[in-house]
């Protein structure tokens, strides 16, 4: 079944089954060992093999540890410790305190969120748990829900990352561009100049970013965020009193010391801000060799070991300012097991995710959907449209917006090339764009994960919530794509669908206060 429509099947299984029972855990299990038995044609021994490879796999593969995904997991671990300490110090007390009284509004609150996921641009993980960390003394100061700050904190880190040329995510895309650029033999671009002028083109991504502070600005609480946002102001309640085990969030099973200070919080978070990028910058410039600059450095940097260098950097810190306050203070092995304890959800998932990932990387499901575009007879001026929704899909599906880079920037590229080289970075653009929308709707996307955990919210409530903006935004940049493809032009398209968001927005806006003056 590799490589064909059923390849499809574990994927929709999953997606269904989140949507059904909202048991992000029972939805990945079901999807992996489904996929499991596709793999092996219903052989329940083999199938059972498969699973534990893929679960094996995340820590040791080809007989060595994995060091990546174990170091990712240990910063999850210092950060739930961080956390804790934050907490313990009355830090976290004393920031959203000094805050109140200077960002007086739900909406002020908001809004600082998205300027700090633009601000927090160097890679996508690092945005999501650090604009975590920095936002939600004053968010739950403000009763603004958990969904909503993962929704903005989500909206602002892939999004941000994607369009930026000195971050992971830039790196990496500028490296691949290079060598398609070479590889279809077009000298006249450069690679960074060909990212440069892409910017304008991932629609998506600029969308995205507009609607965070749109919805900020217009209250915009549709679909399931809206029951979020009504509970948070009226009763207090940040998360889904239903739901038990929402990472990061430690209620209230860890005291806080009267004596707590704002730089208690402030110099942890600076302490892993500093060190993590120093490590980037360190990690990339010894694996570039001779030839060091900037983009070789962000293209070859060790992200994870960055992370969990600057995680033990803010966890020491955190330490020694709990060590040196007066007593009585929380017991130092409850505030590190407690701190433990709110990253297993996330950690969970996470494996969970990883493994579903390896089985639907063994059935193909992303060769399956690229196959379609090649074999798929089409007009030119569609190519960016059908690249985006494949993206999407593709991205949907396997929760991955770099595996789906990897796989649909060479499509993209040769297609393009060979049918209308005026299309070539509008397509390299929309398969960003569409990978990047993907990446938004899917409950096993690392970025959506880490999303929820740095804003201490449910992972399915983030999914669903986050999942009408989307579309939203998809829907505009649809729209215009066709246009790019039609007109040939760059400006316009993005001013329409900018345009669209807004509109559609203010429309959502009139209707929920319309729906709550009723009320």
């Amino acid at each position: 079944m590799e490589g064909t429509i059923f390849s499809l099947i574990p994927a929709i299984l999953m997606l269904l089954l989140v949507l059904l029972t909202r048991n992000i855990y029972v939805s990945l299990g079901v999807g992996i060992i489904v996929g499991a038995l596709f793999i092996h044609h219903f052989s329940i021994l083999d199938s059972l093999k498969e699973i534990g490879t893929s679960f094996s796999n995340i820590f040791f593969a080809d007989g060595a540890p994995n060091t990546g995904n174990l170091l990712l997991l240990g910063f999850l671990l210092l950060l739930g410790i961080m956390t804790a300490f934050l907490q313990a110090s009355g830090g976290s007390r004393a920031f959203g305190q000094w805050m109140i009284h200077r960002i007086k509004t739900r909406t002020g609150s908001q809004a600082m969120t998205g300027v700090l996921g633009l601000i927090i641009f160097i890679d996508d993980y690092f945005n999501s748990l650090a604009v975590g960390q920095i936002a939600r003394p004053l968010t739950d100061r403000h009763k603004v829900s958990r969904a909503k700050l993962a929704y903005l904190i989500d909206s602002t880190s892939a999004p941000v990352t994607v369009i930026s040329p000195i971050s992971s995510w830039g790196a990496y895309i500028i490296g691949i561009i290079g060598g398609l650029l070479a590889a279809n033999e077009i000298t006249d671009i450069r690679p960074l100049e060909a990212f440069i002028q892409m910017i304008p083109l991932n629609l998506y991504a600029l969308g995205a970013v507009l609607l965070v502070f749109i919805v900020a600005y217009f209250k915009l609480d549709i679909g399931p965020m809206r029951t979020h946002e009504k509970r948070a102001m009226e009763t207090g309640e940040l998360v889904d009193p239903e739901q038990k085990n929402v990472p990061g969030d430690l209620g209230n099973k860890i005291s806080a010391h009267t004596n707590g200070r704002i730089y208690h919080l402030l110099v942890p978070i600076i302490v892993l801000i500093l060190a993590t990028v120093l490590a980037m910058i360190f990690t990339g410039a010894a694996a570039s060799g001779s030839n060091v600059t900037i983009l070789t450095i962000f293209s070859n940097t060790n992200v994870n070991l960055s992370l969990f260098v600057g995680g033990v950097a803010a966890v020491l810190t955190a330490l020694l300012f709990h060590l040196q306050q007066s007593k009585p203070r929380e017991n130092l092995v409850k505030v590190i097991v407690e701190g433990l304890k709110t990253m297993l959800p996330a950690i969970y998932i996470l494996v969970l995710a990883w493994m579903i990932g390896s089985i639907i990387g063994t059935l193909e499901t992303g060769q399956y959907l690229a196959q379609l575009v090649n074999d798929a007879s089409i007009s030119s001026s569609m190519l960016p449209l059908l690249f985006f929704l494949i993206s999407g899909f593709m991205a949907l599906a396997t929760g991955t917006s770099w595996g789906t880079f990897g796989i649909m920037l060479p499509i993209a590229a040769e297609v393009a090339a060979v049918t209308d080289t005026t299309m070539l970075l509008p397509s390299l653009a929309a398969v960003l764009a569409g990978s990047v929308f993907g990446d938004h709707c899917t409950p096993i996307s690392d970025t959506t994960i880490l999303s929820s955990t740095g804003a201490g919210s449910n992972h399915i409530d983030h999914v669903l919530t986050q999942l009408p903006y989307a579309i939203i935004v998809a829907v505009a940049a649809s729209i215009g794509y066709l246009l790019i493809g039609l007109m040939n032009q760059v400006w316009l398209p993005l001013l329409i669908t900018l345009l669209i968001i807004i509109l559609i927005s203010i429309f959502l806006s009139f209707l929920s206060k319309t729906a709550t003056q009723k009320e």
